[in-house]
């Protein structure tokens, strides 16, 4: 089945996101407002800096499309500034997000831009544990997860990659690294 995805392209650097996705055969269109989403089967929100996208969502339309495209079940998967864009609870400072995965998350959680890091962690899913690689910076953490949110990757004991429905979250940037797995598990959970 061919999917067409879609990734934010308001802010950060959603063009890699794109560069994993063609390696993956996928169909991918950049988002910049509201009507871009009609016909769009799953959507990627990027890194960035969070209050930075609120501000831009809101001026674009694009925070109540999004809300609305997730209140259908379409698929949703937000790395960094994204995961805290779809958490329920965000600390260190609270902000609005869209409430659509049942996670709290604390901005700057692994630290300031001095801390980056990239490092190994471990996927599971059905087929077993795998190594996968992350990049991190100033990357938020997971806090909590609450009920029906499955843990999928965990790296440094931590948490890192969760599901909830139709809804992914990564605390790193899948997009910086050449590791598929992030990217192509949310294209076979689209399709």
């Amino acid at each position: 089945m061919a999917v067409e995805l879609g990734v934010l392209g308001l802010q950060g650097d959603y063009a890699a996101h794109g560069a994993m996705l063609d390696r993956l055969g996928a169909t991918w269109h950049v988002i910049k407002k509201p009507s871009q989403l009609d016909g769009i089967d799953g959507l990627v929100m990027p890194g960035g800096e969070s209050t930075t996208l609120i501000k831009l969502m809101d001026s674009s339309g694009l925070w109540k499309a999004i809300a609305d495209y997730a209140a259908l079940g379409k698929p949703v998967f937000g790395t960094c500034a994204g995961m805290i864009l779809v958490a329920k609870d965000v600390i260190n400072p609270a902000q609005r997000s869209l409430g659509l995965i049942d996670i709290g998350v604390e901005r700057n959680g692994y630290g300031r831009q001095i801390d980056s890091a990239e490092v190994g962690g471990i996927f599971r899913d059905a087929e077993g544990n795998r190594p996968m690689d992350m990049v991190f910076i100033r990357a938020p953490r997971i806090t909590r997860l609450g009920d029906g949110v499955e843990a999928l990757a965990e790296c440094r004991g931590d948490v890192v990659m969760a599901r909830q429905d139709r809804v992914v979250v990564a605390s790193f940037h899948p997009e910086l690294t050449d590791d598929l797995t992030a990217h192509r598990y949310f294209v076979e959970m689209v399709a």
